[in-house]
């Protein structure tokens, strides 16, 4: 095993230092193999090199390793943190990989902290008139869904595992506590009640139809039950109906009968009676065939409020590499370190509750360095009994169930990707590497002219590699142009390396590959425009196919139309590869049409984000857009400037700067 590497190599390991840390291998052409912490720097990456692992994972592994980067650090808790956030930012071969398609929603109640700060004889009458209740929307709550970043003067809720289940909980807020969910200008400019008021959705603040301080009550009370407090706010409600109808005060006590009705219905529906946890995260996994998923269930304020599915990637590469963790640790399963992995990975971004209720055990180190970070004490429950048992065995029946799903999808999208090769007659010695391109151009008459590039490979599309380009240059409307410019800005410094390496005989690194096939989404003339780009750079023409619409554009009808002299081909309605054709087509069509929409809403006098900033009505807009031009002109300007137009706040104009950009 020493005599695979250079010398160089060798003498750096050898002067590692035995001091906490996290070591990165890399192979001859930079690609991060690995990324990995120790106790002992010097101790853990000396073992790769002065043992044999033979034709295992790690001896592979190994065999590929030109250089190592290592960072000491003080801890490790710091190593593990530091670790996982390299995992996540490098994307290494051989580590178990999780990643977050997207943020967590929240509930938001936005407005002031709830201080009944009414006048009792305001509180005490029956419906104060309008204008003596009249008053800054900010003083009465609002609850909203909302994904980013959090502010303080707000108050936030969950995280939530879906949307769904954010907006079943503002439902909620709207049956059993009846709180406002208009935006503030349209709160500021009610004259009447709107229809929620009439179904009794909303107590209408809006037109004085609620005193502040009954309002602010009801904010605090469905607060603490977000909290979980719902027990006590149940007798709370309870107290002051019963006090009610002992001042004779019937139809105050009919509203609150009503409200306890609503919130026990919700209480029995959720199951939680005799539940004493608050928040919860609950965590399966399963494994089969290679592929790997963790079932993420959370319980907030003690209620259940869904799961979501984690699929990691590399799971394959990296069995039996953290093996070699520490020469005294038992061997894990694969269960035990995909678990330990998405622990380690997910809680570095959002926040952890205290207790975890978990399949397979974890780690004690992992969760002292999660509690040094948080500054919470964190439990990790493994055989649960009771409710939790009842939410784990729920967790870990998903998960099998999701698994299942996945590998089913995967097994059809690989008999796609066999019958497009076979279809296409791509020479490919192993399928997974067949990557696809695709382009498609959008616009609305010529205007906000956008293209699209998706990308299919590894047998699925990828997200993270899509690329939307802004065509400018060309006269509205001109597509053939329009194809010309994002093809020829797609692959000109590709075809450049390309030529360079076939000059000097050497690759640059970072170079990337050509696909194995790039569609158009077009007939004979944008294919013929792609070719003329092809021809100048020197690309091989083989590769273009373009997607020609059938009869009457139907669905299924579609013919293949190629750029290298080959006759047009039709697959066939029922033909597996026209399906994936049809399916990459649609998705660079989807991918196209949303970035035109988009720039179109920016360009647009009086248009994009503008309209639907809280505390910009008709007015404070028509002001905006005079003084700086139009919505672009908005966009450039400073908060400084923003502010300096009367009727506009510093705060507001923080707000509108935040959400322009």
């Amino acid at each position: 095993m020493i005599s695979e590497h250079s010398e160089e190599l060798l003498r750096e390991v050898a002067a590692l230092p035995a001091l906490p840390g996290v070591y990165r291998y890399f192979d001859a052409d930079g690609n991060v193999l690995y990324v990995g912490k120790a106790i002992s720097l010097k101790k853990r990456v000396a073992s790769y090199f002065q043992k044999n692992h033979g034709g295992t994972r790690i001896g592979h592994m190994v065999s590929k390793i030109a250089r190592l980067e290592t960072t000491v650090v003080r801890s490790e808790s710091e190593a593990l943190l530091l670790e996982n956030n390299l995992i996540k930012t490098l994307n290494p071969k051989y580590n178990i990989l999780f990643r977050d398609d997207k943020s967590y929603p929240y509930l938001k109640m936005s407005g002031q902290v709830p201080k009944p700060r009414q006048k009792r004889e305001a509180a005490q009458s029956q419906v104060a008139p309008v204008s003596e209740m009249r008053a800054d929307a900010s003083a009465f709550a609002r609850v909203s869904y909302y994904r980013g970043g959090v502010e303080k003067k707000h108050r936030y809720f969950g995280p939530y595992p879906s949307a769904w289940a954010v907006k079943e909980a503002i439902l909620l807020m709207q049956k059993v506590f009846k709180l406002r969910t208009c935006e503030d200008p349209v709160f500021s400019n009610r004259t009447r009640p709107c229809l929620l008021y009439q179904i009794k959705r909303c107590s209408a603040p809006c037109v004085g139809h609620i005193a502040l301080e009954d309002y602010a009550r009801d904010v605090a009370d469905a607060e603490r039950f977000l909290r979980g407090d719902s027990q006590e706010v149940m007798r709370e409600l309870e107290a002051r109906m019963m006090a009610h109808a002992e001042r004779l005060e019937f139809e105050k006590a009919a509203e609150l009968r009503n409200q306890v009705a609503a919130l026990s219905n919700v209480l029995h529906q959720q199951s939680v009676d005799n539940v004493s946890d608050r928040d919860v995260d609950i965590l399966a996994v399963k494994v089969q065939g290679g592929k790997a998923c963790v079932n993420l269930a959370m319980v907030r304020g003690g209620r259940h409020l869904g799961d979501r599915p984690y699929f990691p990637t590399h799971v394959e590469e990296a069995t039996g590499i953290e093996d070699l963790e520490d020469d005294n640790q038992a061997i894990q399963s694969v269960e035990v370190k995909v678990l330990e992995a998405f622990v380690a990975q997910h809680y570095i971004d959002i926040p952890m509750p205290s207790v975890l209720v978990v399949s397979e055990p974890v780690s004690k180190n992992l969760l002292s360095a999660l509690a040094n970070r948080t500054g919470i004490k964190v439990v990790a429950i493994h055989q649960p009994r009771e409710q939790r048992r009842a939410w784990l065995d729920m967790a870990q029946t998903n998960a099998g169930l999701q698994l299942a799903r996945l590998l089913a999808e995967e097994g059809s999208q690989q008999a796609r990707t066999r019958a497009l090769a076979e279809a296409l007659d791509l020479a490919l010695e192993n399928l997974d590497e067949l990557r696809v391109e695709c382009f498609d151009i959008s616009h609305t008459a010529g205007e906000a002219t956008q293209a699209s590039c998706v990308v299919f490979h590894h047998h699925k599309m990828q997200n993270a590699e899509y690329r939307r380009y802004n065509i400018e240059g060309i006269t509205p409307g001109d597509d053939y142009a329009a194809m010309r410019q994002v093809i020829t800005r797609r692959y000109i410094k590709l075809a450049e390396a390309l030529s360079e390496a076939k000059h000097s005989g050497v690759t640059p690194v970072g170079t990337g590959r050509l696909p194995d096939l790039v569609l158009i989404d077009g007939g004979k003339g944008q294919v013929a425009m792609a070719r003329e780009v092809f021809e100048m750079l020197g690309l091989d023409l083989s590769l273009l196919v373009g997607v020609e619409k059938g009869e009457g554009r139907k669905v299924g009808l579609e013919e293949l139309v190629f750029a290298d002299g080959r006759e047009k081909i039709y697959l066939g309605a029922d033909s597996a590869a026209l399906m994936l054709v049809a399916q990459i087509r649609d998705e660079a069509h989807r991918f196209a049409i949303t970035g035109m929409r988009a720039q179109r809403a920016k360009v647009r006098v009086g248009g994009g984000k503008l309209e639907e900033i809280a505390g910009i009505g008709p007015r404070r807009r028509a002001k905006l857009l005079q003084r700086f031009g139009g919505v672009r002109g908005v966009a450039l300007a400073s908060a400084e400037d923003i502010a300096s137009l009367d009727g506009i706040s510093r705060e507001l104009a923080d707000e509108i700067y935040r959400a322009l950009h």
